[in-house]
């Protein structure tokens, strides 16, 4: 049960860097920084969009409207970060209590 608690935090940890990546790139995007008619890049936008918009659409469907700011991502790297104190304050000492 140890092995898959890790395995789940680790799954949380990378996700977090996808998350961070994301909004990153978007902010590349947004000024032109990057050439958006490169191939290459629009591979990576589609990538991270695909990996990151199931999550922050549910989120983004309660917020309100904040004039072209989008904190769903900073609302969800705290979800995932409450979620890992959960896993390390509360279930591990269970499971290696057993």
């Amino acid at each position: 049960m140890t092995a898959l608690l890790n395995v789940i935090l680790i799954a949380l940890e990378l996700y977090t860097y996808v998350i961070i990546a994301s909004a990153i790139f978007s902010w590349l995007y947004a000024f032109n920084i990057v050439n958006s008619s490169n191939q290459f890049i629009n591979s990576i936008g589609r990538v991270l969009y695909n990996l990151t918009e199931p999550a922050l659409r549910p989120i983004r469907r309660f917020l309100p409207d904040l004039g072209g700011v989008d904190i769903s991502p900073v609302i969800l790297l705290l979800a995932i970060i409450f979620i890992r104190q959960i896993i390390i304050i509360n279930l591990m000492p269970l499971v290696r209590g057993f």
